[in-house]
């Protein structure tokens, strides 16, 4: 079992929480195959994008699994200068995990500065989202995962019609 699922188990005892994390022989890597591998619908997948915010501060920005982000939004909620995606580097280093499967939670150290919530999530009670592999992911009430993220929902996905 990896290193990094297991900090996220542990994330769940220290917060009382009785999630089950599903690992999966299949990978998980993409929305898609996340959400084809669980049986739900796509925008349901929780994916967890790791941006820079004025190459200084850390966002976690959790989108739905049918949209696209949109780095001006997430610039526009935060009111910064500039937003860019973290690359694989930067991810690993911030958060603790590879791209594929970064958790909501249980990140190393403090590096995350903020937290945003694709407000098109709120059209799910539940979700799911990685848990730490390519191959791991865990189901969560969307209110529960607010709350232990302390994510604020904003609009930072691009229209339908745009992401296509």
């Amino acid at each position: 079992m990896a290193k990094s699922i297991n900090r996220v188990r542990d994330f769940f005892r220290a917060n009382n929480l009785d999630i089950e994390i599903r690992e999966l022989p299949d990978s998980t890597r993409t929305a898609q195959l996340a959400a084809d591998a669980v049986g739900c619908a796509l925008g349901q997948i929780v994916k967890s994008l790791v941006f820079i915010l004025d190459e200084r501060d850390t966002v976690l920005a959790l989108v739905a699994g049918d949209r696209r982000a949109d780095p001006f939004k997430i610039a526009r909620a935060l009111r910064a200068s500039t937003v860019r995606i973290a690359n694989a580097n930067e991810v690993r280093e911030r958060t603790g995990f590879a791209i594929g499967g970064v958790a909501p939670v249980a990140h190393i150290g403090d590096a995350i500065h903020t937290t945003l919530l694709d407000d098109s999530l709120l059209r799910f009670e539940n979700v799911w989202a990685a848990a730490g592999t390519p191959h791991a992911v865990f189901p969560i009430a969307l209110a529960t995962l607010q709350k232990l993220t302390d994510a604020q929902a904003a609009e930072i996905t691009l229209r339908e019609e745009q992401a296509k």
